[in-house]
């Protein structure tokens, strides 16, 4: 159960006398955030944004990953972890039964019960090329678990557009588009021009030495004539997916 679901049966507790002060006062004292001291984990999070707090392992160590997702969990949330090593995950799952790793996207999820499809449209992945695949894959995840309807579409860049151009009508359907892209960058300006929905377009590190580690591809979807195409950050696959489940989500009631 969510946060924002407890905290509705909290109050209706209350105002029915089947919930005591003390019980309360128990749960809404954690509520803004869990202080662990390396961490403050943020559950206020999901009940004003409709997603809780996401972990970034990097830089941390399994230990602390691990206790930071056993607080998330215990308010009823989903667990999403980002760019977890092989380590952090055999930690994980030794605590989290039925924990999934996605090791291309470098991703760990607990979705704590069945997840909800929240979204009303679909969200279609889309890479130029293989090697951008993992970078996907982190987009992927992260939609699902929230909520979102998510198809994919790998390996249809420039160089043989022919691949894309078999696959107007799943363009056509989608809700959002995320293009993940390396090398110059080109594919988010071609979809835009194609279709009508948003693009949210994912540079990636990959590509030769002018490339500049994802710099070229980033300048070049920024400088986009095509209308409706906007940028995450190098290599952000989740920046992408959390905010195409965010434009999925509108209109939702």
């Amino acid at each position: 159960m969510s946060n924002a679901a407890r905290l509705k049966r909290l109050i209706s507790g209350l105002q029915e006398g089947k919930v005591s002060q003390a019980q309360a006062f128990r749960f809404l004292k954690d509520l803004p955030y869990s202080d662990l001291k390396f961490a403050r984990v943020d559950h206020h999070r999901s009940l004003r944004k409709g997603c809780p707090e996401v972990i970034f392992a990097q830089g941390k160590t399994p230990g602390q990953v691990l206790k930071i997702a056993r607080r998330i969990a215990r308010r009823g949330d989903p667990v999403l972890v980002t760019r977890a090593d092989q380590a952090c995950w055999k930690e994980f799952s030794r605590a989290f039964r039925g924990a999934r790793y996605d090791r291309l996207g470098r991703v760990i999820t607990a979705a704590n019960g069945r997840a909800r499809t929240v979204g009303r449209g679909l969200v279609l992945v889309v890479t130029a090329g293989t090697a951008d695949i993992p970078v996907a894959q982190e987009a992927v995840v992260t939609a699902r678990l929230f909520g979102s309807r998510v198809e994919t579409l790998y390996d249809v860049g420039v160089a043989g557009i022919h691949r894309l151009l078999e696959h107007r009508e799943v363009l056509a359907r989608a809700k959002v588009i995320i293009v993940v892209c390396g090398m110059e960058g080109a594919l988010p300006s071609v979809i835009g021009g194609l279709v009508s929905a948003p693009v949210v377009a994912v540079p990636t590190s990959v590509g030769y030495g002018s490339h500049l580690g994802g710099f070229v591809p980033l300048l070049s979807i920024l400088n986009t004539c095509a209308p409706g195409v906007v940028a995450v950050n190098i290599d952000n696959g989740f920046g992408a997916g959390y905010f195409a489940n965010l434009v999925n989500r509108i209109g939702e009631k």
